[in-house]
């Protein structure tokens, strides 16, 4: 049986009992968005290419000898029509074919193409991706899938020959002319690529509502799709699941959803809330299989609100900022309102917990030292904490903390974002500290790597800068923040060791402005000195950037959020310092 017939009789099976989502994309059918990383590392997403004309997909697998003899030809067809705006990359959805051997494949066979990680095998399930070397050649004027098949005939498993009919080309030339393509579609060759859960499609309408979706959800949604959460709808029971399914499974395609940007490739951080890949197949196949109420209870109905005041308990002391009347409209520079230090006494802070009054006007809140406010170099606790979108309350690394005098001030940095609408902000912070006379083990410092010099070029869609910080003594770095505005696009810091060695500490493929996270490690990472840190960062000043204020102006380092910062914060102690032993320099920072 021929591939397009397999396609045909699979697509008709499919649509019994279960969604037209399901169904594997056809020419003329729209291709769902998604977003995948590449071999790199690096973040693609179908729908971010509307600026293009076209956009080429061909599936690529290691080994495959069909697709090593295709890219040469493919490469061939990119540099004739990457100039008339055409974006060709790579899909690999085979099971065995991990980031590390397929870089190394990129590598050996001199493959310059993106090729995007279907680790989950989601989009070449979609798509009905049958065989390596098929190409997709889709539309971006309403995302239209114009031709799928072969380049071209040159290929078969025997031989090669020339080639008599020029599919890939015919279907480019058609659609950059805005006309019909003439065979938009035709069976090719290439090696068949194993999705065992496709072949098990039919019975994805039994997989469990009650004893595994529902706790899934429970698990990993709930804590912000509650009632009084920060998730827009709360997920009470089946019924809102339900309703709600197509945008969940929109959201887990293009990883919107859970809000978590770390590279699983590198790190393991103790506060993340992402998905594994099993788990994100689980939930979309059970969408597509009409999201079954299915027997048993619903786990869902007996979650019981858990919104508290105070996440860690009251605190040992609440600071009310000052009272500040936001205007409806404008532009407010920083405001620094300073509250005395109402103990008397010296303290350790262990942890902080801020929480904004007029929440929708903040963009953000930070509790600096008034010592080292506006300090941009290496600090002790100079930022104590911060509040922005997405921000949990900090706590200190345990046996740590950060020395508050007796005779400081509290120093905020108050950055108001009018809203329409006149507001009054009363907000507040609460702190949690050990007293003088029973510190922790560990000074906690902080440190900033960020470049003050840069200009993002008008439209630029990836501007790069990078920034190296010489480490002097062994340091355990606890966590890492990236910081940007609405322009911010990736980050990754590298730690260089010593030998020559480098190691990826974190990479955040696809920055989110309205997610400031701070990624704590599960095991602190131990930094020898003579190491050096290399922060990268890179922003989207393009029309292609739907946050962008304005993608026709250059843009350099400014506070307002329609100006730019690219801040890698790095909070951890020094391995060869205690609270009894701080060196005379650190100790000078905090006096």
């Amino acid at each position: 049986m021929k591939d397009s017939a397999k396609r045909a009789l699979a697509a008709l099976i499919m649509t019994i009992g279960l969604t037209t989502q399901a169904v594997a994309v056809e020419p003329g059918q729209v291709v769902d968005n998604f977003r995948l990383l590449d071999q790199q590392g690096k973040s693609h997403e179908l729908y971010y290419l509307s600026d293009m004309k076209a956009v080429v997909l061909m599936v690529q697998g290691n080994g495959c000898p069909i697709v090593r003899q295709a890219l040469p030809a493919l490469a061939e067809v990119r540099a004739k029509y990457r100039a008339q705006g055409v974006e060709f990359l790579l899909l690999n959805s085979n099971l065995q074919d991990t980031r590390e051997l397929v870089a190394k494949e990129a590598s050996e066979f001199k493959i310059d193409f993106p090729i995007l990680l279907d680790d989950s095998q989601l989009i070449g399930e979609a798509l009905g991706v049958v065989r390596t070397s098929e190409v997709f050649v889709i539309d971006p004027k309403g995302w239209q899938l114009k031709y799928r098949g072969p380049m071209d005939d040159r290929l078969s498993y025997e031989r090669q020959r020339p080639a008599k009919h020029h599919y890939l080309t015919d279907a480019l030339d058609a659609v950059l002319a805005g006309k019909p393509v003439q065979t938009p579609q035709a069976d090719g060759v290439g090696c068949l690529v194993n999705f065992p859960e496709r072949d098990r499609k039919m019975s994805h309408n039994q997989i469990s509502y009650s004893k595994e979706i529902a706790p899934l959800l429970k698990d990993r949604c709930v804590v912000c799709h509650q009632v009084g959460g920060v998730g827009p709808w709360a997920m009470t029971n089946y019924d809102m699941v339900k309703g709600f399914a197509p945008m969940i499974r929109e959201v887990l395609r293009t990883q919107r959803m859970p809000p978590w940007h770390a590279d699983p490739h590198y790190g393991t951080f103790e506060n993340a809330r992402g998905l594994t890949s099993d788990q994100r197949k689980l939930l979309v196949h059970w969408i597509e299989a009409g999201a079954p109420r299915g027997s048993g209870d619903d786990p869902l109905l007996a979650v019981k609100p858990e919104i508290k005041e105070w996440k860690h308990g009251k605190p040992d002391l609440i600071v009310e900022i000052p009272a500040y009347d936001i205007p409806a409209t404008g532009v407010i520079e920083y405001q620094y309102p300073r509250v005395k230090n109402p103990l008397g006494r010296d303290v350790w802070i262990t942890a902080v917990e801020i929480h904004p009054g007029a929440k929708q006007a903040i963009h953000h809140i930070i509790a600096n030292d008034p010592v080292v406010a506006g300090s941009t170099g290496e600090r002790s606790g100079g930022n104590l904490a911060g509040f922005a979108p997405g921000m949990e309350p900090i706590v200190y690394p345990q046996d740590t903390g950060v020395l508050f005098p007796k005779d400081a001030d509290f120093v905020f940095q108050m950055h108001y974002t009018p809203n329409g609408k006149a507001v009054t902000d009363h907000s507040k912070v609460g702190f949690y500290f050990r007293e003088a006379s029973n510190p922790p083990k560990y000074p906690l410092h902080l440190t900033a790597l960020t470049d003050f010099k840069f200009e993002i070029p008008p439209g630029a869609k990836e501007h790069t800068t990078t920034v190296t910080r010489p480490i002097q003594r062994d340091m355990l770095i606890y966590n890492i923040m990236p910081h940007s505005h609405l322009r911010g696009r990736a980050g990754t810091m590298t730690a260089v060791y010593p030998d020559g060695r480098e190691e990826i500490l974190l990479n955040v493929p696809k920055y989110d402005f309205n997610w400031q996270t701070v990624y704590e490690y599960r095991q602190p990472k131990t930094i020898p000195a003579g190491s050096k840190l290399v922060w990268r960062f890179s922003w989207d000043n393009s029309t292609q950037n739907p946050a962008n204020p304005d993608p026709s102006k250059p843009v350099r380092w400014g506070d307002q959020t329609f100006e730019e910062m690219g801040i890698g914060f790095v909070r951890f102690r020094y391995l060869d310092e205690t609270t009894d032993t701080r060196s005379q320099k650190t100790a000078a920072l905090d006096d």
